[in-house]
């Protein structure tokens, strides 16, 4: 009966030696894992900490962009009222003055000066 209860106490002793073992591996590969995390949450967060700034930075080159274009806006508007009203002037030139004889009388004395 002794032998049978040290053979039993044998056997569950190899049971819970294997149970140990299985947890000590696990335990190391939930070790290596957590270093893995922990590696890959420092790399993330030095990036994302320089994003902030680099956003911030890009839209303000983005808002100096806008700000310069509404200048040239304007003057590209500008240039075209410039333009429109020149166009207007010819117009003006080609119906009145050409039709009256002026506009011949006008471009004959200008290429008599230049001869």
């Amino acid at each position: 009966m002794v032998t049978l209860v040290v053979i039993i106490n044998i056997l569950i002793s190899l049971i819970l030696l294997y149970v140990a073992r299985r947890v000590w591996k696990f335990k190391q590969r939930l070790t290596n894992m957590a270093n893995r995390l922990t590696a890959l949450e420092r790399c993330t967060h030095a990036v994302l900490d320089r994003t902030s700034a680099n956003i911030s930075r890009r839209q303000q080159n983005i808002h100096n962009l806008r700000q310069g274009n509404q200048s040239r806006q304007v003057q590209i508007q500008q240039v075209r009222q410039i333009l429109s009203l020149l166009l207007v002037g010819q117009q003006i030139y080609g119906r009145y003055f050409v039709k009256l004889g002026l506009g011949t009388l006008i471009s004959e004395k200008n290429s008599s000066k230049i001869n």
